[in-house]
């Protein structure tokens, strides 16, 4: 079983033999312990295309020190990186190999670089002993891989590890220190980022990609709002696994943006290409869906159940949401995964690399964004003017509740189609599609509540089955009516802020 930690660290550019500066000068610091000195043996792995190094991410099988075996490290900002350890098996084990699937694809994973360092360790500790952070004066010797031989590099750096829970206003201090003595941050962001460079010197850093320039043209805007989208996925891939909080809702945004952008900007775009895209797009959000749509119920239900007084909350009613919500939970996870692993989403992913590298753009994409962009947002606007109007015009019921998830359902595209057009035409687009976000929040909490009255219906009758009194899931659902209702009298003073006629001309330019 692979484990997890938040590896908080900084990096130092150091002479060989150098000697750290007093570090109890530090505040908080009572004592700089040695530790001795360990002799570490680590392979780094990529594909043959460096991959993982394009996104920053690394591979390795340590031996020696305190936590042989696989490590996987994915960045979290600068100098913040989460790293999944698992036991040192003679081949890669499954669980990280299914956290690199999305970027590595069916491509080999090859060693690339092997580091020899000799690290003296130094601990960092207060006035009762506790760990404050970790000091390595490492003294490595990189040689690149797969043959022996290769071309080698030698350096010194000094690391600086916050302990579990530490402040990072400590390495601030300490940098403070170093920087004294005339040491200075690395250059490079990892050691096997520095291995990569100057075991190749005069080449381009493998890994490293293409700058892009400046989107001019309108289908130049929309290609960079749908690779954003693109990479997104990829990205989020690992964390969705890992089970991250939020995970699953921002793929599933993803998955929604890039479907939204080709049908908004069909009149760029080749709809022989992006159709058949844009359909994987919606099985791989509904896919998504399952687990999202299950994390918002059961956050509303026991939001609504914690807020029942105890002399109303009659029968077994927290139990029975804790069963059902541990069912469904694991049925959706499990759903989840089964789409990230199966050949159907790798082939999804592959059409949307295919598609960026040759994008079907029209002869119309050629055009200024000033026009063409506008013109499609206002379209989407068009549309969900009238899903609104036909939501207005239902009467109290499923008609209307079915009327008002579709007029959500445009109000979320507009809003996508403001946010890809906002680079290029600014403020405008920018206001628009935050009060397209209004809207859409106001319908959006309107669709949940519908989702959770047929859920507490449910419960309901189960509990009455099971001869416990159903009052409690009919309280929850007199609850949500009214909630609905409430949103209902709302949404007509949300609507007309979202469709004044000076947002709409201010998009026109």
């Amino acid at each position: 079983m692979a484990d997890s930690k938040r590896e908080i660290e900084r990096k130092y550019e150091a002479a060989t033999e150098t000697r750290l500066p007093d570090l109890t000068k530090v505040a908080g610091v009572s004592a700089v312990v040695h530790r001795g000195v360990s002799e570490l043996d680590a392979v780094y792995y990529d594909t043959h295309d460096f991959r993982l190094a394009a996104d920053s991410l690394t591979l390795r099988r340590r031996t020696g020190g305190s936590d042989p075996g696989w490590h996987l490290k994915f960045p979290v900002a600068p100098g913040v990186r989460d790293e999944i350890q698992a036991p040192p098996a003679g081949t890669l084990p499954g669980e990280l190999a299914a956290l690199l699937r999305s970027r590595v694809r069916d491509a080999e994973i090859v060693p690339v670089v092997r580091l020899l360092t000799t690290r003296d360790v130094h601990h960092l500790v207060d006035g009762e002993g506790g760990l404050l952070a970790e000091i390595g004066v490492d003294e490595v010797c990189a040689e690149r891989l797969p043959e022996s031989g290769g071309p080698t590099a030698a350096w010194t750096e000094i690391e600086v590890e916050l302990a579990d829970d530490g402040d990072p206003a400590l390495l601030d201090a300490v940098e403070k220190r170093l920087r004294r003595k005339g040491v200075r941050p690395a250059a490079a962001a990892s050691k096997l980022a520095r291995a990569l460079e100057e075991t190749a010197p005069g080449s381009e850093p493998p890994g490293k990609k293409e700058r892009r320039a400046a989107p001019v043209t309108a289908g130049d805007h929309v290609l960079a709002y749908i690779r954003r989208q693109a990479e997104a996925i990829v990205t989020l891939d690992p964390a969705v696994r890992r089970d991250l909080p939020d995970s699953v809702h921002r793929m599933r945004v993803a998955t929604r943006r890039l479907r939204s952008s080709f049908k908004t900007y069909r009149a760029l775009l080749d709809r022989t290409v992006t159709d058949p895209v844009g359909d994987e797009l919606k099985w791989l959000a509904d896919e998504l869906g399952a687990g999202r749509d299950h994390e918002v119920l059961d956050k509303r239900l026991r939001t609504r159940l914690g807020g029942v007084p105890q002399t109303l909350l009659l029968g077994p009613a927290a139990a029975r949401l804790r069963i059902w919500s541990t069912a469904h939970g694991v049925e959706s996870r499990e759903r989840i995964l089964a789409a990230l692993d199966g050949e159907r989403y790798l082939a999804l992913l592959e059409s949307l690399d295919a598609l960026l590298a040759d994008p079907p753009l029209r002869r119309s994409a050629g055009h200024a964004p000033g026009k063409a962009l506008p013109r499609a947002v206002l379209k989407d606007y068009e549309r969900l003017a009238a899903r609104v109007d036909h939501a207005f015009a239902q009467p109290p019921g499923h008609g209307r509740d079915v009327a008002t998830h579709e007029a959500r359902k445009a109000a979320k595209r507009a809003r996508y189609a403001a946010e890809a057009a906002r680079p290029a035409l600014g403020k405008p687009a920018r206001k628009f599609a935050k009060r397209m976000k209004a809207l859409q929040s106001v319908l959006g909490g309107h669709q949940d509540s519908v989702v959770a009255r047929d859920t507490l219906r449910t419960l309901a009758f189960q509990a009455h089955a099971a001869g416990e009194t159903a009052f409690t899931w009919g309280l929850l659902y007199g609850e949500e009516e009214a909630s609905a209702a409430g949103l209902e009298r709302e949404l007509p003073q949300v609507w007309a802020r979202a469709s004044k006629p000076r947002l709409r001309a201010e998009l026109k330019g």
